[in-house]
């Protein structure tokens, strides 16, 4: 008989209805399931940074370890200063967040509700979903057309109702694309009072041309842009993003941010790694050389996949759970896409160039067994 916690009937219905996210496998997880060292283990699960973090912002976390001990600048004046420099916009119109994903959350503080609902792609970032329904929102999932963000069917989608849309691009996890002309063909199609959300974490290191966000929200007032550390700078341990958008909508979403959501560390990493443009340069020649070997690859094993414009691949491998559970009994973690409405797919991230010919070989034996 299982326990009932009295506490329990408090709990918030929408919250008790939602499945947690569960991202990709840690290292040290798998090591320890499966009696291995955690250097055997190659991790292609979470589309980390192979080349590891930026090493101009390395040189300053080091610089500025003995000053941990003091609280972070809860304004982050110096790195919102820079941002907004960097995209000629006022610094009242950068928020930053614990990664993006916590201005995800903002977003459902500040405009979710009863009553609203909000447009998606199928096959995008889950976590639009789970953060409506933690508002008591209606979510409407969009078929996508060839595991493409159908833009003119969104924009069919939206109604009185609606206070958000939301663009995941490069998309995450088919890696598909939205290019310039159909993103600002879509944003026409937008009423002013909806909110139009481009949600741009691989934009740095994007292997296509990606629409000028920036020149929409200089012109719009319900477009906001979406970007992380984590992806391009290899911050992903220390949790950092931004949005920038126009200032009534920044404000708004300040009054959700709780005191020092962003730590001291993240802010100085952050800092020095808007600089590191030859190492951004770097890890997207890496990403462009992975995409080519892995699609290569997998056309002769004739294997289907996605073509990709991120630093990951979703890759048509039948029993995706199954596919998944025997990699990582090999060592290699990559991400089953079930939950994804992807079944038959696995996600692999690009890792270093030996990360990724072993991930080939192990998947071509487990194909053939």
């Amino acid at each position: 008989m299982q326990f009932v916690n009295p506490v329990q009937k408090w709990l918030n219905k929408d919250v008790a209805a939602i499945t947690p996210y569960e991202p990709g496998r840690p290292i040290e997880e798998v090591a320890r399931e499966m009696g291995m060292a955690p250097d055997c283990i190659n991790k292609l699960a979470s589309n980390e940074n192979p080349l590891g973090p930026s090493p101009r912002a390395l040189q300053a976390m080091e610089a500025h370890l003995a000053d941990m001990y003091l609280y972070p600048d809860g304004g982050a004046y110096s790195l919102r200063t820079k941002l907004a420099g960097q995209y000629d916009v006022a610094k009242k119109q950068v928020v930053l967040g614990n990664g993006s994903n916590e201005i995800l959350e903002f977003i459902g503080h500040c405009f979710f509700g009863k009553g609203r609902s909000i447009v998606v792609s199928a096959h995008a970032f889950v976590i639009y979903k789970l953060v409506a329904r933690m508002f008591n929102t209606a979510v409407r999932e969009i078929p996508t057309r060839s595991l493409q963000h159908d833009l003119d069917a969104m924009a069919d989608a939206v109604d009185e109702t609606t206070c958000a849309v939301f663009v995941c691009n490069p998309n995450n996890p088919t890696g598909t694309l939205a290019g310039p002309d159909e993103v600002e063909a879509f944003v026409e199609r937008i009423p002013d009072e909806t909110l139009i959300v481009f949600d741009e974490a691989y934009a740095e290191i994007a292997l296509g041309t990606m629409p000028d966000t920036l020149a929409l929200i200089k012109t719009r007032p319900n477009c906001i842009m979406l970007r992380t550390f984590s992806k391009a700078y290899g911050l992903a341990g220390l949790r950092i993003g931004y949005g920038i958008g126009p200032e009534p909508i920044i404000e708004s979403l300040q009054k959700a941010r709780q005191p020092f959501n962003v730590n001291r560390m993240a802010q100085e990493a952050a800092l020095a790694a808007l600089d590191d443009r030859d190492f951004i340069e770097r890890s997207r020649s890496h990403f462009a050389a992975s995409k080519e070997y892995l699609q290569s690859e997998c056309r002769k094993a004739g294997l289907e996949y996605v073509p990709t414009y991120a630093n990951f691949l979703l890759v048509k491998a039948g029993d995706s759970a199954g596919v998944t559970r025997q990699l990582t009994e090999k060592g290699v973690i990559v991400r089953p896409m079930a939950g994804y409405g992807l079944s038959q797919y696995i996600r692999v991230s690009f890792g270093r160039t030996e990360e990724n010919e072993r991930f080939i070989r192990e998947l071509q034996h487990v194909m053939a067994g």
